[in-house]
């Protein structure tokens, strides 16, 4: 027993550093041999420096030969044989010089290609390093043990101290401040209060906390992060075994071009000086080095691709199938109504059945405890609770009977009408009773993420031409999500085999990717070409089978590694194209007796280190969106958090509309509706003009122009009409009653709000809040 600080992130040994020097070692030891030849040179020792340089090339060469025969019993035929034939002809022609050049040339080749290769893979490695090996775990006396990580069970106790990697998936203890950039890619400090989940491999940036643990090591979410880490540099992409299937022709053409140029010259040296321009380095680096670097910017936008072939398919895709719950939509419900009987409290109905769901293990309870809890709602412990599967929960708060959940009995009316517009409006209805009968209804809401339809619009923008939605929902509910994001097609209630087979229908037809977030999802993401899983949702089945995985729970991150991947590979085919069609026609002019062994050679390196460099642009550029500011950041963090309290008056909006619309002549009218007369003028319309003054301004330069936010400035010049008309039929009721003629007016005008508003949130939350890193987007390339 102990309190050392466990191992989470061991130093760097030497060796390893020094690896990182030893890949220059040939360059180096090369470059500085061909130096002292043409010192010897030119100090007159000629001999002496042809020497240097043929043992240059012998020693270039003698490597090459056993890895093309290596490759050769392994029936691999790739272009680098053309190396190994002009370092061969060099020495056959006694043209030392040039097979000196070469061995640089090749040299220069593989420290580059390593370089790319450290370089573009040095966050997938961070993860390695990083992964947590010990914990802290609490004993029964009260102490502290530190145990090996897979000693740690669900249910462990556990201390996280400040600067310590979460070791596994768990629930926070007590108030906790974490940086979730290694999990997320969100480059900012985030809280965490008490009973709050926290996946493995963040941070913890502030106190120590206890942490109990819900999963063990190995199904943790950082594990998953690691295991795909570890397999996505493992394997060559398409691109890379393409350029082996060209060595089909391009070797042959090679050897037929130097032949005849030997044959019809009668001059051997005019081959050599073919084979030696011949040397493919474009097609042997500069695809890798495009697809490797990709890999990484994807792994730093938070989404781990499994491996370069899966890269290179995600950026020839042409078909995107979507699943609706939990991808296209939040996957948690949430409150969007609460409806009451005629005279109760929206507040207390809620109260009261969040009170008797707290110690529900369903999703729709914890939607409303979320829901009150939010509403700052006292919350009181129940009694005697009870659960039916299927019917709902039964207990008592403060000595009352409460049940929540399907409705027994005739409903009365009002009860009726919330449920036929729970129905249209494709939404969960929860009953909230008594021993009386029902006191409301909560309606409930799986909401369209705010980046879906953005996300959507920037994936046609990168060039998928067909994006269809997959979902076992009802046809209503689904033909309204698509409606919302722009999908052309909509396939309801799917289940899993059949959403299998319409990915393979899809596959069969152009290169397919699906995005899915649960197990039913797993058989058709293993029949995609790509399969995408919301890694972030917990969902291990899925994330096992995937091609890749989003590490953070937001779906713009999926448009992110689209275009990091059709630029990737655009730059993989543009460096191999041109380095090839550099060298052939450099090859020709060999081939004409114009260019010299020695000459050829440097112009090879001249060609190989351009296409390199060509290629190693894939480590940055290619993503259609703007970088936002931090401070424009804190702002759109500041109004979003704001959008909580507008949503509570429009519900009180919404009551109150319907207070005026079914009983104008209530007592309750007039106050209800000065009351959320109050509440627009109150909170709503300074929220408004804060964005007005502040927000829209700072948004110009993201979005590119002032013109970006006109729309969103008449939606406030509206809502603010909007508001004064409602004030104006108040003054017009001064006795507390209103004007039977006044009625209908005044049912436009709040039932216009209503609408105007709902949708300038949407619309902000869409347009606006979805640039937000903060709120998933990751940090712009490193």
């Amino acid at each position: 027993m102990g309190t050392e600080a466990p191992e989470c992130v061991p130093e760097r040994p030497v060796r390893t550093r020094l690896r990182a020097w030893v890949q220059w070692a040939p360059l180096v030891l090369l470059t500085l041999a061909v130096l002292a030849g043409a010192a010897l040179w030119f100090a007159g020792v000629s001999g002496a420096a042809r020497l240097v340089w043929a043992a240059v090339t012998v020693v270039a060469l003698v490597p090459a030969v056993w890895t093309t025969l290596r490759q050769l019993w392994r029936r691999q035929f790739g272009v680098d044989v053309i190396a190994v034939l002009a370092l061969l002809g060099a020495l056959l022609v006694r043209e030392y010089l040039a097979g000196a050049v070469i061995a640089v040339m090749v040299a220069t080749g593989q420290a580059l290609e390593e370089y790319a290769r450290r370089r573009a893979t040095r966050d997938l490695r961070a993860l390695l390093e990083r992964a947590p090996r010990q914990a802290r775990r609490r004993t029964a006396d009260g102490g502290i043990e530190v145990v090996p990580l897979d000693a740690v069970r669900a249910g462990d106790r556990l201390v996280v101290g400040p600067g310590d990697v979460v070791p596994v998936d768990g629930t926070v203890e007590e108030p906790a401040t974490l940086d979730e950039s290694v999990v997320t890619g969100e480059a900012r400090l985030v809280g965490r209060a008490a009973g709050e989940q926290v996946a493995s491999g963040v941070v913890n940036a502030g106190a120590g906390f206890g942490l109990r643990a819900r999963k063990n090591a190995a199904e943790s979410t950082y594990a998953g992060i690691v295991r795909l880490a570890g397999e996505a540099t493992a394997r060559k992409a398409p691109m890379v075994r393409l350029a082996d299937r060209y060595a089909a022709a391009f070797v042959p053409f090679t050897l037929l071009l130097a032949g005849a140029a030997w044959l019809l010259s009668g001059e051997f040296t005019r081959a050599v000086a073919v084979l030696v321009v011949a040397t493919p380095c474009p097609l042997l680096l500069a695809t890798p080095i495009a697809v490797v670097s990709g890999l990484s910017r994807v792994a730093r936008r938070g989404v781990l691709v499994r491996d370069g072939g899966s890269l290179e398919q995600l950026g020839r895709a042409r078909t995107l199938l979507l699943d609706k719950t939990g991808t296209l939509t939040a996957g948690r419900p949430r409150a969007a109504e609460t409806v009451v009987a005629p005279g109760g409290d929206r507040d207390e109905v809620l109260r009261l059945a969040a009170s008797v769901e707290q110690l529900s293990p369903h999703v729709l309870a914890a939607a409303l405890v979320r829901q009150a809890r939010e509403r700052g709602l006292p919350l009181a412990e129940p009694t005697g609770v009870t659960e039916e599967p299927g019917r709902g929960v039964t207990g008592r708060v403060g000595g009352r009977l409460v049940r929540v959940g399907q409705l027994d009995g005739e409903p009365p009316e009002w009860a009726d009408r919330a449920r036929e517009r729970a129905e249209r409006a494709g939404l969960s209805t929860v009953w909230v009773s008594d021993g009386q009968g029902p006191l409301g209804a909560i309606l409930l809401e799986d909401p369209v993420r705010p980046d879906a339809r953005r996300t959507v619009r920037r994936l046609r923008e990168a060039g998928l031409t067909r994006l269809v939605m997959v979902t076992g929902d009802r046809p209503r509910t689904a033909a309204q999500v698509a409606q919302v994001v722009g999908v052309d097609d909509v396939i309801a209630r799917c289940s899993p085999g059949e959403k299998a087979r319409r990915v393979r229908e899809e596959s069969a037809r152009a290169v397919t990717v699906m995005v899915g977030d649960g197990v039913n999802d797993a058989p058709a993401l293993a029949e995609a070409h790509v399969g995408v899983a919301m890694g972030a949702t917990g969902a291990t089945a899925s994330a096992d089978v995937a091609d890749a995985v989003l590490t953070v729970d937001r779906l713009d991150r999926l448009a992110d590694a689209v275009e990091i991947a059709r630029y990737a590979r655009r730059i993989a085919v543009q460096s191999a194209t041109v380095g090839m069609g550099l060298a052939v026609l450099a090859m020709l002019v060999a081939a004409a007796g114009r260019l010299p062994p020695v000459a050829g050679a440097f112009l090879q390196e001249g060609i190989d280190v351009l296409v390199i460099l060509n290629a190693l642009r894939a480590l940055g550029g290619g993503l259609r969106r703007r970088e936002v500011p931090p401070h424009t950041r804190e702002l759109l963090d500041r109004y979003s958090g704001e959008h909580g309290g507008v949503r509570d008056v429009l519900a009180r909006l919404r009551d109150t509309a319907d207070l005026v619309a079914t009983r104008p002549d209530d007592p309750e009218c007039v106050p209800a509706l000065r009351d959320v007369h109050r509440r627009l003028v109150d909170e709503v319309l300074p929220h408004e003009a804060a964005e007005e003054r502040q927000l829209y301004p700072a948004l110009a330069g993201p979005l590119g122009s002032d013109e970006a936010t006109s729309t969103m400035s008449r939606a406030h010049v509206e809502i603010a009409r909007l508001v004064e008309r409602i004030g104006g039929h108040l003054a017009a009721s001064p006795d507390g009653r209103l004007r039977r003629e006044d009625v209908t007016d005044l049912l436009a005008a709040l039932y216009g709000l209503d609408a105007v508003l709902r949708l300038h949130l949407a619309q902000e939350e869409e347009d606006f809040f979805s640039l937000n890193p903060s709120d998933g987007e990751a940090s712009p390339d490193r």
